[in-house]
């Protein structure tokens, strides 16, 4: 059932409205500030540093007065802090020895590292303290805004005001999902260990394939790489019980899936021999790590038998080790932006 406003009466008339200010116009930050102007709350200042970060500010938040941060904090209701992780504690701080902090403030950070304790000098002044991180990646551009429909947000905050932040989350198209203070080191690493390590392995396969004779590798391998990560996050969905069964392991396709052993040695002595011509020494040393953890999860879930692994165990161990290798020895377990002082144009 649709609700019908009066003439004149957009968003920004909604009971509720706040005022928001937007510290560090980066990737991030503009474009979450956007989207909150599109719910209806008004940005009533923004902080930008570098050229890139003013031209994104004027982009996406045309006609909001470009300010220095303590006086976009004291103009604000809603302080959204979208700065990097190293830099987000002592600008808080900094910002509380000033006094710019006013209680009765919503203060927002989008640092996946933190929870709400980083914001502990705002809110012993009265602030009230949401850590809210959307894990999506960004370009800083309006087709971002698109995509935060549907996207994941971790919500980290104090029981009382936890539903503010989910609230907000939810005006802007997201889904909160409630985080623990204590799990956020854990929640950031596994992101950044699943999004940020993925470009790596593509870079790699891309570099080995480029070698091998291959035009265009990234057109080679997209869709392949489509298909298998659309069928280990398939393989992630929780059953009808809601519990979570051996995961994305099962979508385990190639040598190690077969228990093929002799192709794993050949793939050794191939990449062992590609970077010992390229310089490419994390190549191999990335190959040697996955296929071992492939073979061990594999056999955790029953895929391979024990046979089976300990034949691709031992060619994972046979691999030679390039020259210069930054990778871990063979018995060692596998295993938001740039900006020296806030605000940061990308955060």
């Amino acid at each position: 059932m649709s609700v019908e406003l009066p003439p004149g009466a957009g968003p920004s008339s909604r009971p509720g409205r706040l005022g928001v200010g937007v510290v560090g116009a980066g990737r991030v930050g503009a474009v979450l500030g956007s989207a909150l102007r599109g719910a209806g709350h008004p940005v009533v200042a923004v902080s930008a540093v570098s050229e890139a970060s003013r031209e994104r500010a004027e982009a996406l938040l045309p006609g909001v007065p470009v300010l220095d941060v303590a006086e976009v904090v004291r103009r604000a209701e809603l302080v959204l802090l979208a700065v990097p992780d190293d830099a987000l504690p002592g600008l808080v701080a900094g910002l509380a020895e000033v006094g710019a902090w006013q209680a009765g403030q919503i203060a927002v950070h989008t640092s996946g590292r933190f929870g709400a304790d980083v914001l502990a000098p705002a809110r012993a002044v009265g602030v009230i303290p949401l850590a809210v991180h959307p894990a999506m990646t960004f370009t800083g551009t309006s087709l971002d805004l698109a995509r935060l429909a549907g996207c994941s947000f971790a919500v980290t905050a104090p029981a009382p005001v936890l539903p503010i932040g989910q609230a907000l989350v939810v005006e802007i198209g997201g889904e909160p999902v409630v985080l623990a203070e204590g799990a956020r080191g854990l929640y950031h690493a596994a992101l950044a260990h699943g999004a940020n390590h993925l470009v790596v392995l593509v870079a790699q396969a891309a570099e080995a394939l480029a070698a091998a004779g291959v035009d265009d590798p990234g057109r080679m391998l997209g869709p392949l790489l489509e298909a298998a990560l659309d069928g280990a996050l398939r393989a992630e969905q929780p059953g009808d019980v809601g519990q979570r069964g051996p995961g994305a392991i099962t979508a385990l396709t190639g040598p190690v899936r077969r228990g093929d052993a002799g192709t794993v040695r050949e793939h050794a002595e191939a990449l062992t021999t590609f970077a010992a011509s390229s310089g490419a020494v994390d190549v191999p040393a990335g190959y040697r790590a996955l296929a071992r953890s492939a073979t061990q999860r594999a056999l955790a879930a029953g895929l391979i038998a024990p046979a089976q692994a300990t034949e691709l165990l031992d060619a994972v161990a046979g691999m030679t080790r390039a020259a210069g290798s930054l990778q871990p020895e063979d018995d060692q377990p596998p295993g938001a932006d740039d900006g020296p002082t806030p605000p940061q144009e990308d955060a």
